[in-house]
C-alpha cells in the first residue's frame, strides 16, 4: 500500500523518497541512553530525511488496535535535539503529514491513525484530513501485489495527492 500512495504522489508532481524504518535501526529511546551516548547515527540521518523534505507520510499496520512500537520509537528519537543542539521537533513542525494503515480487521487501522494524529499533532505536523484504512489486508491484494479494489487503489492514491497539494501550500506560506 505505501508504494501506492507514494504512486499517487508521484502523479501529483512529487519526488518520493521510499524508506523503511528496518533500515535505520534504533535503540529503544531512553533518556539515559540519550545522556551516556548521544543521538544514534540512525536518528541524525533520519532527521536529516526530514529535514531535506517537505512532507511525511506514515503508512503503519495495525498492532491490537495501535500503531507500530517502533514507529514510535523512531519518532522519539527524530524529535530529539540533534549534534549541533538543535530540537528535532523543530524538523517535523510545520510540515504536512499523511497517515495510511492497513490490519487484517476490517477496521483497517481506524484505531491506530487517531493515535498517530495525535502524536504528530504534538510534534507540530499537520496532519491532512485524507487518511486511508485498509481492512482485510490479508485479503486486499492480488498475486502482483496489486490492490484487487479499483476503488481503494484511487483513494489510496488520492492520499498522495492530497499530501503534495497540502505541502505545496504550506511551503508557499
Amino acid at each position: 500500500m505505501p508504494s501506492r500512495v507514494a504512486r499517487g504522489a508521484a502523479e501529483a508532481g512529487a519526488d518520493i523518497t521510499h524508506i523503511s524504518l528496518n533500515d535505520y535501526p534504533l535503540p529503544l529511546y531512553h533518556g539515559d541512553l540519550e545522556s551516556e551516548s548521544g543521538l544514534p547515527a540512525n536518528a541524525d540521518a533520519l532527521q536529516e530525511l526530514v529535514a531535506a523534505h517537505d512532507a511525511l507520510l506514515i503508512a503503519s499496520p495495525e498492532y491490537n488496535g495501535g500503531y507500530t512500537a517502533l514507529l514510535k520509537n523512531t519518532l522519539d528519537w527524530i524529535s530529539r535535539p540533534n549534534k549541533t543542539g538543535r530540537a528535532g521537533i523543530v524538523l517535523l513542525a510545520d510540515k504536512a503529514a499523511a497517515i495510511v494503515c492497513a490490519s487484517p480487521g476490517p477496521m483497517g487501522g481506524t484505531r491506530s491513525q487517531l493515535a498517530i494524529r495525535g502524536v504528530l499533532d504534538k510534534l507540530g505536523m499537520i496532519v491532512i484530513p485524507q487518511s486511508f484504512a485498509l481492512g482485510t489486508v490479508h485479503q486486499a491484494f492480488d498475486e502482483d501485489h496489486q490492490l484487487k479494489d479499483a476503488g481503494a487503489d484511487a483513494g489510496v492514491r488520492a492520499v498522495g495527492a492530497a499530501l503534495v497539494r497540502a505541502a505545496r501550500k504550506l511551503k508557499a506560506v
